[in-house]
């Protein structure tokens, strides 16, 4: 199980902080909601935790079970599902779906078939990604994170453009392809993250001004 340590994180963008001082423990096998309004650094944290871009200040630590995991190798244990991921949309879903097991392993008890068909797009296994319909580029998304064989799974925003009946298939996702996972939940819905065990408020590790 991967864990991860924050000692006194920070980030800045010039001369502008986005978030400061951030310290946590993420034990593997826990759930951490990460709330707070637009534009308060979710979406930073995330990418700083998935090695996508650097922490300005502070330590970062990972370990596997007695490992340690290098933030340069950090990216080959987690998968990602975000809004600002772009999807190949040239490749047709089976195509991409075969891509992108070339470079994560999958999950041993589901197959490529089997995977089409819990995200209610088997019927368009042969249709290009770029005349998807949102809702369902964002269920390829979210299938494409639980379905990898990694330990740390960082979901932001994971119920965007997903009607009623797309937020109940992503709870069932979550109970059952989530459970033996680390998750990290960026979110302002809480039926996003009812069932973490930590949420981290950003507005918390904001420099406040002095008026």
């Amino acid at each position: 199980m991967l864990g991860i340590k924050l000692d006194q994180a920070g980030k800045r963008y010039q001369y502008e902080w986005i978030f400061k001082s951030l310290s946590l423990d993420f034990e593997p096998n826990n759930r951490i909601a990460v709330t707070g309004s637009n534009g308060s650094g979710k979406s930073t944290l995330l990418k700083c935790v998935a090695g996508l871009i650097p922490f300005t200040e502070g330590k970062v630590s990972y370990h596997l079970g007695q490992t340690a995991i290098s933030e340069a190798d950090i990216f080959s244990y987690l998968a990602i599902s975000a809004p600002y991921m772009e999807l190949p949309e040239e490749f047709t879903l089976i195509e991409l779906l075969h891509f992108h097991f070339k470079f994560k392993n999958k999950i041993s008890n589901v197959s490529i078939q089997e995977m089409m068909d819990i995200m209610y797009l088997n019927e368009s296994k042969d249709k290009q990604v770029q005349f998807f319909s949102s809702g369902m580029k964002q269920r390829l998304k979210l299938g494409l994170c639980f379905f990898s064989d990694v330990p740390l799974l960082l979901l932001d925003e994971p119920t965007s453009n997903l009607d009623q009946k797309g937020v109940d298939w992503y709870l069932e996702m979550l109970a059952l392809y989530g459970s033996s996972k680390s998750i990290l939940i960026c979110s302002n819905d809480t039926r996003e993250y009812a069932n973490c065990h930590k949420i981290i408020e950003m507005e918390n590790f904001k420099i406040k001004r002095r008026d």
